[in-house]
């Protein structure tokens, strides 16, 4: 029997691919296919099944493509409702796996369709739990993400998500292995860990939400408190991945159209399409085309630009470093976003020869704007974290504006001030300052390197430190 985490750091998602003898499934696949395939081939193995946990919000699952390419059955718990053709497994039905069996665990509250599978050895022992969102390492699912779907209150979906660990996962044995689809960085809890894999036993000592004699209504309480607003692009996901989605090697095609100078720029007037630059924060800030956006591909690419970019079917074009462009819209795929329609061959290089105008952020280190403090200069700093970030330690007298809350609330800051901004590093800083300068805010400046920077340059009186876990 084999079992292997595929991880991908961006979205801090695991999906599984489990073989016993010559059969195979994957459990919760991205949407590039070809990896699983590929590993499938590599242990000369029929691919039988693609269990899906859930609908998930977070990404689109590859499962429609994947059963497409290897016939293999596409598998939901009792209660999903699919527009395609799907096997929905009852509660409590184990499918056949070579020597292996896979129980199937109805475990609604994430979602009123999300399911669990318990993996049972050839042996008969209980072995691995492939979790989707029910739990995680250090948290469970947050139950506010499918209320209107599922016609109930949070305080509701969480009270069934109480019942469905009490009853379903704590009962199992305490050796179990509890493989999650994600890990510390994902939208869909609060409290991950950045361990990817644990035992059900170290969970029940160390979950808060699996304590030992917790009552319902404190679990209500502690999941319900401190939840961030879901990303906006997760209903939309959710409605992909009940209704199927173009394939993603067609999205691919169409993006990988190269544009001179000239046909980029007509593209942008025509289609009124984004322009979406893909570099490092600081190169970017050196030299843009005006009111494009930055959201560099080395970072948390694609929950940012489904954050951030409200409509799904936004024609984009894209600035992308050589050599990135099939990476780039691959990410931008795997959240929904379809419709790259080119990229600028030759990069800015291509732009600044053919005569075209560019832009640029003024980005000043600590110390840099430490001076201008000592010079007696009004610095109005503007962090841009988390609000549970700022409220943990930040620059005394700073304001706070989370990058996620950019297009709820910029129209409060004032287009006559100059604002000094800073994330954690610097990566958040830089989407910041492009989407306020695309809409006219011509002050602001960066500080490089963030609010590491700020605390090691020693020049800003900082607040005392809170430990973020008591803000949950």
């Amino acid at each position: 029997m084999i079992i292997e985490q595929i991880y991908t750091g961006c979205l801090a998602q695991g999906a599984y691919y489990i073989q016993s003898e010559n059969e195979a499934v994957v459990i919760d696949p991205l949407r590039e296919v070809t990896p699983y395939i590929e590993r499938v081939k590599r242990g000369g193995a029929t691919l039988k099944y693609v269990l899906e946990t859930h609908f998930h919000a977070d990404f689109v699952s590859g499962h429609i493509d994947l059963a497409r390419n290897t016939g293999a059955q596409i598998v939901y718990g009792p209660t999903a409702e699919t527009a395609f053709e799907a096997y929905h497994a009852k509660d409590g039905e184990e499918l056949i796996l070579g020597k292996v069996k896979i129980r199937v665990l109805h475990t609604p509250g994430h979602t009123m369709e999300s399911t669990c599978y318990l993996l049972i050895d050839e042996n008969g022992k209980e072995t691995a739990l492939f979790s989707g969102d029910t739990l995680f390492i250090g948290d469970v699912g947050r139950p506010d993400l499918a209320q209107k779907a599922a016609n109930m209150t949070t305080e509701q979906l969480a009270g069934t998500l109480y019942d469905s660990l009490r009853n379903k996962i704590m009962p199992l044995p305490d050796d179990v292995i509890v493989y999650p689809a994600h890990g510390a960085g994902s939208a869909c809890g609060k409290n991950m860990s950045k361990e990817t894999t644990d035992t059900l036993g170290n969970q029940k000592k160390y979950n808060y939400a699996l304590r030992a004699g917790m009552a319902r209504h404190e679990f209500i309480k502690e999941v319900t408190r401190g939840l961030d607003k879901p990303p906006a692009y997760f209903p939309e996901n959710v409605k992909m991945n009940k209704q199927g989605y173009a394939a993603i090697d067609q999205v691919i095609s169409n993006g990988l159209e190269p544009l001179s100078p000239d046909a980029f720029e007509a593209a942008a007037n025509e289609l009124g399409a984004l322009i979406l630059d893909t570099r490092a924060g600081q190169d970017f800030s050196s030299q843009f085309i005006p009111n494009s956006i930055n959201i560099g591909i080395d970072g948390s690419f694609a929950p940012w630009v489904g954050e951030l970019i409200t409509d799904i079917k936004q024609p984009i074009l894209l600035v992308v470093d050589a050599g990135r462009e099939e990476e780039v819209i691959t990410r931008l795929a795997r959240v929904g976003y379809d419709h790259a329609v080119g990229f600028l061959n030759g990069g800015v290089s291509a732009w600044v020869r053919a005569g075209k105008e560019t832009d640029s952020i003024i980005s000043l280190s600590p110390n840099e704007v430490a001076d201008k403090i000592g010079k007696g200069e009004n610095v109005n700093i503007l962090d841009v974290r988390k609000y549970q970030e700022y409220v943990s330690e930040h620059v005394e007298g700073a304001q706070v504006m989370p990058l996620n809350d950019i297009n709820e609330k910029f129209s409060a800051l004032d287009k006559d001030k100059t604002y000094y901004i800073h994330c954690a590093s610097g990566y958040r800083s830089m989407i910041f300052n492009s989407i306020m300068r695309a809409r006219g805010y011509n002050n602001l400046i960066d500080i490089k390197g963030g609010f590491k920077a700020i605390k090691e340059s020693g020049c800003f009186k900082i607040t005392d430190y809170v430990c973020p876990t008591t803000l949950i």
